[in-house]
Formats: C-alpha cells, sequence, structure tokens
C-alpha cells in the first residue's frame, strides 16, 4: 500500500491557512488527517496556548522556541503512522513557522541555524503551500493573541523569504512548493488553486515512498 501524501499549508497570520486545510482535508473525502500546530491538546500545547492567549505567562523566547519544536515532536509519530496507512496527513503551520517567527525576535543568538537545529529529523513535507495577502488586510485581521501585530508579521515575511533562499534547494522550492496569493480572492477561489496544484503534483509522480527530512 503507497504512503500517504504529506501536505503542509504555511503563511502569515490571517491568509486563510486554517480554512483552506480544514477546507483541502473535506475535499479529499476524510481520507486525509488535519493537523494544526500548535497542538493544544497536548501537554505542551496546553503551555504554548497558556503563553499565546495571556500576557501575564512569560517564558523566555529560547524556552517557548523549544517548547514549539517540542510540540512538532510529540505527535511526529502519529504522523508518521498516518501517512503509512496510506492517508494523507494536511498539517496547518509546521517547521517553516516555527524558525520564522522565532528568528523575527531579533535575539541575540537565536539566529536561523540556532532556531533550526531542533527540528532536524522531522518529516518535510511532500507539498508546501505558502498564503500570503497585502499589508492592509492583514493589519484588518489581526486578534489579540502573541506575535499577532503589522509590524511584527512584517519582520515574520522577511525570515520566511530567508528560510527558503537558506535551507531549500532550488529545486525543492520548484517541485514542491507553491505560493499563492490571496488578496482579493474568495476561499473557494484559493480552495479551487490549491486543489488544483495538488492534484497536478500527484500527477507528475515526483514524490515516492521514501520520506524526506529537515
Amino acid at each position: 500500500m503507497p504512503r500517504g501524501l504529506l501536505v503542509l499549508i504555511e503563511g502569515l497570520d490571517r491568509t486563510g491557512k486554517s480554512t483552506q486545510a480544514a477546507k483541502l482535508v473535506e475535499s479529499l473525502n476524510n481520507n486525509a488527517r488535519l493537523v494544526k500546530f500548535p497542538d493544544r491538546t497536548t501537554p505542551i500545547g496546553k503551555l504554548i496556548n497558556q503563553y499565546l492567549v495571556e500576557s501575564e505567562t512569560q517564558l523566555m523566547d529560547q524556552a517557548i522556541h523549544l517548547l514549539f519544536s517540542a510540540n512538532r515532536w510529540e505527535v511526529a509519530e502519529t504522523i508518521r503512522a498516518t501517512l503509512l496507512e496510506g492517508r494523507t496527513v494536511v498539517m496547518d503551520r509546521f517547521v517553516y513557522s516555527g524558525i520564522a517567527y522565532s528568528a523575527a525576535k531579533s535575539v541575540p543568538g537565536m539566529d536561523l541555524q540556532w532556531c533550526a537545529q531542533p527540528d532536524k529529523g522531522l518529516l518535510k513535507p511532500d507539498l508546501t503551500f505558502f498564503l500570503s495577502n497585502s499589508q492592509t488586510e492583514q493589519r484588518a485581521g489581526f486578534g489579540d493573541e502573541r506575535y499577532e501585530s503589522s509590524s511584527f508579521q512584517s519582520k515574520v515575511r522577511q525570515e520566511f523569504e530567508i528560510i527558503f533562499n537558506t535551507f531549500e534547494s532550488p529545486d525543492y522550492i520548484k517541485n514542491h512548493m507553491v505560493f499563492l496569493t490571496t488578496t482579493g480572492k474568495t476561499i473557494d477561489e484559493v480552495h479551487v488553486m490549491i486543489d488544483s496544484a495538488l492534484k497536478k503534483f500527484i500527477q507528475k509522480g515526483i514524490y515516492n515512498e521514501d520520506f524526506m527530512y529537515f
């Protein structure tokens, strides 16, 4: 039995990632599993949630970065097992966000290499969708959680670009990444774009039984 696909939907806050991840799982007729990061249901995830929503909860930047990574490792084996069952896993955020958000803080000693190290060995997506929109749309939609501000999101956007150019080969970017702008598009229009790109990726037969790793 062939393994399932590991699909990632990444991007800045308020770009429709969660909505699109859920719609993609639904369109795959329940032959897919949705995994959202951080996974706030796990022991570590509950601590992360407290940090994100309660301003009085303070942690060292290095500590919260490692907690985010540990949260990904908490469910790593479950993701692998689901793929080996032949089911697709659709992830809402993953390693790229973990690196970008921490690096955007510009904390001395927390450069890209340091931020990337704890995630070494995690499965790499077969296909990554990166969603972006205009700065105007971003400013209009931010909430109250930590990191949800236009100034910080601007820094995160720059870090994403650096990460892709630093850690990923041109071949991986060309064959395994799709960059989509959601500005001015409806939820259904973006879904059609994602669904179409996924079908083309499958038709190309680029992925095989061998997993890729960060």
